[in-house]
């Protein structure tokens, strides 16, 4: 049976981030691209209001199982959906995120001033949210392939050497030049990692 790949962007909230890298995956790969409504320049929907409605609307599209690909805060909404519905995720490909961890030593860059000047009209919730899941990771037992660029100043490759620590079945591969878009703009280097990953 073909896997089910669900996609979940980061804060610009677009669905089509992940559309270079679903392009290189096999065709008979079921795919579903999530956009996060109120994000970037999403149309806001009253029913998304939070990280955890953002984590309820990712959820309505899992299936039984899928596999979850995502990046930046999407990666949070990722760890949460391991959590609350292990049974129903399969594999999960973490990309330039915090992934739950408190990213306050990693030397990391404050996103949120440039982000709120790019889109004025996003969802206040998401410049306040400060997720901490570190204590909870352990409990993630599925095959997480953890992607960062080594020159990303958001998520910097120490937060994801920390994830490969936490979390038991985690993998750390580390794209040269790569910065928090990569796995947008560099889809085609990174493909053949995930399409091994999914394989496994």
């Amino acid at each position: 049976m073909s896997p089910h790949i669900l996609f979940l962007p980061g804060a610009g909230g677009a669905a089509s981030f992940w559309y270079p890298l679903g392009a290189l995956l096999p065709s008979s790969w079921r795919k579903t691209y999530l956009s996060w409504p109120g994000l970037g320049l999403e149309p806001h929907d009253p029913a998304i209001q939070s990280l955890e409605d953002a984590v309820a609307h990712a959820a309505s599209k899992l299936e039984r199982p899928s596999v979850v690909v995502a990046q930046s805060m999407g990666g949070v909404v990722a760890v949460r959906l391991a959590l609350a519905h292990p049974e129903r995720i399969s594999h999960l490909v973490l990309t330039a995120t915090s992934g739950g961890v408190d990213m306050a030593g990693f030397g990391a860059s404050d996103w949120r001033i440039p982000y709120r000047a790019e889109y004025p009209n996003a969802a206040d919730w998401i410049l306040t949210e400060r997720t901490d899941l570190s204590a909870e990771l352990h409990r993630i037992a599925i095959p997480t392939l953890l992607l960062w660029g080594d020159a990303d100043p958001i998520s910097p490759v120490g937060v994801g050497r920390r994830l490969e620590q936490l979390l038991p079945r985690a993998r750390l591969r580390v794209l040269a030049g790569g910065d928090h878009a990569f796995s947008r703009d560099r889809a085609a280097e990174i493909a053949p990692w995930v399409a091994e990953h999914l394989r496994e």
